[in-house]
């Protein structure tokens, strides 16, 4: 569903992505590892076309959306869950969810599907709450939520883990596998943590300064080879 290819990426003169390519299938979890400074958020975010590219290419479902505008690509089916959370602090929890719905129309944006609240509970506990009253791990959970309310394709996870108690991430593992089992969706999981990757995901792409350095099935990696790209 997602195909990335030979994607090269400018920060001035600096060369922050080299001839990057990877492909995540509908229904699979792909990890995208490596250490902080590597080229991990700049990728998703050229995945995103919040940064240009200088080459290369990146299909959806075999539509070419290299030259589209974020909004485009978001109405075609990529939900993005960015490093930081970026929930909207003085909108209630209904509010940022009702934000995550801004590519539907009529009534279909405005109601708020019953499963999220399976998915995260406490959202629905929290409906009236502004959102910057939230711990982080639940805002966390409300930018997961947010993004699955636009019925995406494609949901990238930008660090999801970061900065979270360990019981929520044990949630946003939780939710992952169930959206893996629906078969629906494809997740892209930008994380640093390999052992919370080494559950979910199906694929793996390694980045080291800018470059796909190792990449393959998840009973193709091997952990230690693995840990010397993520440890400083």
């Amino acid at each position: 569903m997602l195909e990335v290819k030979q994607l090269n990426q400018y920060y001035g003169s600096s060369h922050t992505l080299k001839d990057v390519s990877m492909s995540l299938e509908k229904g699979k979890c792909m990890a995208l590892l490596g250490r902080n400074g590597v080229g991990k958020t700049t990728l998703l975010k050229c995945l995103m076309g919040v940064l240009p590219t200088a080459s290369g290419s990146m299909l959806l479902d075999d539509v070419d959306i290299t030259k589209l505008k974020p909004h485009q690509r978001a109405k075609l089916g990529i939900a993005y869950v960015p490093q930081g959370r970026e929930i909207f602090a003085r909108l209630t929890v209904e509010e940022n969810m009702l934000m995550g719905m801004a590519t539907k129309s009529g009534k279909q944006a405005s109601i708020i599907s019953e499963e999220v609240y399976t998915l995260f509970p406490v959202l629905k506990e929290m409906l009236h709450r502004r959102g910057g009253d939230l711990s982080g791990g639940q805002q966390q959970q409300l930018a997961i939520a947010r993004a699955l309310l636009a019925e995406p394709k494609l949901i990238i996870l930008d660090e999801p883990t970061e900065g979270i108690q360990p019981s929520i991430i044990k949630d946003i593992g939780r939710v992952i596998r169930l959206l893996k089992e629906k078969g629906n969706i494809g997740i892209l999981l930008c994380e640093q943590y390999f052992d919370f990757a080494r559950e979910l995901a199906d694929d793996f792409v390694v980045l080291s300064r800018g470059e796909v350095v190792a990449r393959g099935k998840q009973h193709e990696m091997d952990d230690e080879s693995v840990k010397r790209h993520l440890t400083v």
